[in-house]
């Protein structure tokens, strides 16, 4: 019965947080609980608390953890400063002549909001009140506008530079380095959140044409579903140096951002910090800062850092008492015997990450579910990086999944009371049908995710 407790402690956690109660508190207090509970009844070992204080430090000097402030400011500025809503304007203006065009440039600029934020709620409920108004507006299907702004939504999850992957890419080179001392490798391997940036470009951008793909043909077989916006007006030399002003500076930011960390140039850190300062440049550049919204994004970015580290500390607090239970050597048996070997673990943790998508937010995952899983999957000889491209695919697929998937929550709250629940439904299927195409071929493929990075870093 003792050895049972890791998972009833598991199985506690899951069930407090599906009823409301915060994440970092339910992590820290359940597992207090139980320690407290194992000390009087000595089955707990007191010396794993001790190490707490060194776990502190950790995650407090840890350096790359300081990407995430950093990119949350970026991804907080570029939104409160309207930079997007003028992006997503200068877009339309350009391909608004073609059949589909509008719904091109709602992906093309969910896609560089979801990589400067990196946060699903952010990204749908902003890209939900600027564009879906103006989709149905031009005459667009319901539910080709709605799948396609959730869909866009989910893209922070693995476009980068994301605050997602920093966190990943932070989890999984903790795991990797253990997982290696298990094996009695002493000098252990590296894995960075470079690497994961590299690795998550190309399935990344796969996604994203696929997307376009899929919006081109509803344009071309279903053109009333997607029709050319009526009444813009016309390209004008003025206009295009206009389109070009609010167009380039943007997407020269993210560029420099994400080319700084390929080309070695910076670490995430020092390249967030690019990002950070840039992002607030742009928003002085379009007369778009005060001292309001600058409060507005510092509190903004407050908020969403407390709540990464104060999980990070909750998780790291749950870690201990997992492994003081012995729940580690438990999921490392129940991995080592499962029929189909290292096929059957990662079937099994692929489903039980996309189901646990439906309760859970990426960051309580990847704090939870990832240091309990990701040791033993890497050391039965799992890449590190695709393990990690995986796992975003795989919840990014889960948060568009209805009925409990969170961008269709984010979206209905922000959606026109007339438009139908199911008619959300309705649009996100075909791109999660594009998402699970994508999964299955970075399974039998894993280069995909692997071969840049080798590439780049060697």
């Amino acid at each position: 019965m003792v050895e049972l407790i890791p998972l009833l402690l598991f199985a506690v956690i899951c069930i407090v947080l599906m009823l409301g109660f915060p994440v970092a508190y339910t992590l820290a207090g359940t597992s207090l609980l139980f320690a407290g509970i194992g000390l009087l009844t000595g089955t707990f070992d007191a010396a794993f608390l001790h190490a707490m204080p060194n776990r502190l430090f950790g995650i407090l000097s840890n350096q790359i953890l300081v990407a995430v402030p950093l990119f949350v400011f970026m991804g907080v500025m570029l939104e409160k400063s309207r930079i997007a809503e003028k992006l997503l304007r200068n877009l339309g203006l350009l391909f608004g002549p073609m059949r589909g065009g509008l719904g091109f440039s709602v992906i093309i600029v969910g896609m560089l909001l979801a990589a400067s934020t990196g946060i699903v709620g952010a990204t749908v409920v902003t890209m939900g009140l600027i564009s879906l108004p103006t989709m149905l507006r031009n005459g667009y299907s319901p539910s080709l506008a709605s799948g396609t702004i959730c869909a866009t939504g989910t893209l922070g999850q693995i476009i980068p530079p994301s605050t997602a992957l920093i966190i990943l890419g932070d989890v999984l080179s903790s795991a990797y380095q253990q997982a290696q001392l298990k094996m009695g490798i002493f000098s252990p391997d590296t894995v960075s959140v470079a690497d994961l940036f590299v690795g998550a470009l190309i399935p990344g951008l796969m996604l994203v044409f696929a997307y376009l793909l899929y919006t081109g043909g509803m344009a071309l077989f279903k053109p009333e579903s997607a029709p050319a916006v009526q009444d813009r007006e016309p390209l004008t030399p003025a206009i295009l140096i206009d389109l070009l002003k609010g167009l380039l500076p943007p997407l020269l930011l993210i560029i420099a951002v994400l080319g700084s960390i390929l080309s070695g140039q910076a670490t995430p850190t020092e390249a967030a910090g690019i990002g950070a300062l840039g992002s607030l440049i742009l928003a002085i550049v379009y007369r778009q800062l005060n001292l309001q919204r600058l409060r507005e994004v510092m509190d903004g970015t407050l908020q969403v850092t407390s709540m990464v580290f104060l999980i990070f500390i909750g998780a790291a607090l749950f870690s201990l008492v997992f492994r003081g239970f012995g729940g580690e050597e438990l999921v490392h048996e129940a991995f080592t015997n499962m029929p189909g070997g290292v096929f059957g673990a990662m079937l099994i943790v692929m489903l039980v990450i996309f189901l646990l998508g439906f309760i859970l937010d990426f960051i309580e995952i990847t704090f939870v579910v990832v240091p309990i899983v990701a040791p033993v999957l890497l050391a039965m000889g799992v890449d590190p990086v695709w393990l990690g491209i995986m796992i975003a695919i795989n919840l990014q697929t889960s948060f568009l999944t209805p009925p409990f998937g969170f961008a269709l929550f984010y979206l209905r709250g922000v959606a026109p009371a007339d438009l139908p629940t199911r008619t959300i439904y309705k649009g996100v299927i075909p791109f999660i049908v594009i998402q699970v195409i994508i999964l299955v071929l970075l399974a039998f493929f894993p280069e995909l995710a692997t071969w840049l990075p080798d590439q780049i870093y060697g």
